[in-house]
């Protein structure tokens, strides 16, 4: 059982990458995977450590696992990532029942970390917080933890935007882009082992080799990747408001492996709060670059990121953000009451919201966007769509659970599907045949190759 090691990955995508990493660095060092923490002689956690409700997710995370510590089922806990990035040493103090704590720069040591932890003739050092300096590329060998047809490309690290409520430069570091050549490496191997669906992740990837001077940018990177063979669908998230062009929407547009679906995070709409923010572009610029979507590619799937209850915000202000939602009418919305995030320079500004101003807020949003949504899936009923087979349905009358073009996985709806006998990872044109506030219900369209509807 000693060498035996499960690791629970919490946070975003760009989190389980790492964790991909570590899994494969330990399966190489000879340790051995598996799949329920009970049976591991070694439980890592991968830590998320953005705002607040993360923290919290980490910190019940590690004392669930420390009380199975302390009745034996495991020898040591290790915790990785944000978490310990951010605090560093004071962890040690705080949590004793961790063994070791590891910060992002750690990433490709895992393995060697842990087996010193286990040589009972080395000395025990419990934290490694260096500089959050690590990136990945394609000699890191990765153990996908998403399903096999599907997985995540981190094509930069860090972010150098310092936006006035994030944390994000002092734990991943500044903004720094892999190259072309090694992506597409990374992308060749992936399809090789059946992946069908990439999706592109960064914390902006809109900036994608800015900071490389001339190298060639998104728009190109996205071109060369659809040549791979294998790869049949492109998902792009994480963009930002002002490092999208023309360019790229002609791209997306252009490219059929591109799925026409842009995860465009703009936080707020109102001018003010956005300057405070210090999110680069204004409300005006947001409008813009919305329409250029919409006009470029018809029928694109727009998906949005906000925060209400930002220091500062007015009713007026949050009439405003609310009334934006109304009018853009995004397929895609997720509201995130703001986070006071101590060492950040939102924390020091005056007019902080209570919070259960925050949650109604919050529910404001939510509830118009539901309705939205409703409608906006109400109209794609009888339209043709490809879905990809994610597993089998446990709702009556229905034999597998998918996604379309329109839905990224774990965040969006999903697609339930009548068909016949398939295989997990299989794309199938179905028509959509009826949808609630976030769902489709689609049937396998038997007589027709290609799906003609919006994707």
């Amino acid at each position: 059982m000693k060498n035996t090691v499960h690791i629970t990955s919490l946070g975003c995508p760009k989190n389980l990458i790492d964790s991909e990493v570590m899994a494969a660095a330990l399966v190489e060092s000879g340790f051995e995977l598996v799949p329920s923490p009970e049976d591991a002689g070694v439980i890592v956690i991968n830590t998320c450590a953005f705002i607040l409700p993360a923290q919290e997710e980490s910190i019940d995370e590690i004392f669930h696992i420390a009380q199975m510590k302390s009745e034996g089922r495991c020898r040591h806990l290790v915790v990785t990532g944000c978490l310990p990035q951010r605090y560093g040493t004071l962890l040690e103090e705080e949590i004793p029942e961790v063994d070791l704590f590891l910060g992002t720069g750690e990433v490709p040591r895992i393995a060697a970390h842990i087996a010193a932890l286990q040589d009972s003739t080395q000395p025990k050092q419990r934290s490694f917080i260096g500089n959050p300096d690590f990136l990945m590329n394609s000699s890191h060998r990765r153990i996908l933890s998403t399903p096999p047809h599907t997985a995540y490309i981190k094509i930069a690290e860090g972010c150098s935007n310092h936006c006035s409520y994030c944390v994000i430069p002092a734990v991943r570091g500044k903004f720094r882009s892999r190259r072309i050549d090694d992506i597409l490496r990374e992308t060749e191997t992936l399809a090789e082992g059946g992946v069908k669906e990439i999706i592109i992740t960064a914390q902006e990837t809109t900036r994608y080799a800015r900071d490389l001077g001339t190298a060639p940018g998104l728009h190109d990177l996205l071109s060369e990747m659809s040549l791979i063979g294998g790869i049949e669908w492109i998902r792009l998230l994480y963009t930002h408001p002002a490092t999208l062009d023309d360019k790229l929407f002609q791209t997306i547009r252009d490219i059929d492996k591109m799925c026409d679906y842009i995860d465009i995070p703009v936080q707020h709409i109102d001018n003010a709060i956005l300057g405070s923010m210090n999110r680069q572009g204004d409300g005006r610029l947001i409008n813009n670059m919305i329409a250029h979507a919409r006009k470029i590619i018809p029928g694109v799937a727009l998906r949005t990121s906000l925060i209400v209850g930002f220091p500062g915000e007015t009713q007026e202000m949050f009439d405003r953000l609310h009334a934006f939602v109304r009018e853009t009418r995004f397929d895609h919305v997720g509201a995130f009451e703001y986070s006071r995030e101590e060492g950040t320079r939102a924390a020091a500004l005056p007019g902080q919201i209570p919070e259960e101003i925050k949650k109604l807020r919050r529910k404001i949003i939510m509830e118009e966007q539901a309705s939205i949504s409703f409608q906006i899936n109400q109209s794609l009923v009888g339209t043709a769509t490809d879905v990809i087979i994610e597993e089998p349905s446990d709702l009556p009358g229905y034999d597998y659970i998918g996604r379309s073009r329109r839905q990224a996985p774990d965040i969006d709806g999903i697609t339930y599907v009548k068909a016949g006998q398939k295989v997990i990872g299989d794309i199938v044109t179905c028509t959509i045949t009826s949808a609630d506030e976030y769902d489709l219900f689609a049937e396998e369209e038997t007589n027709k190759k290609g799906a003609a509807g919006p994707s």
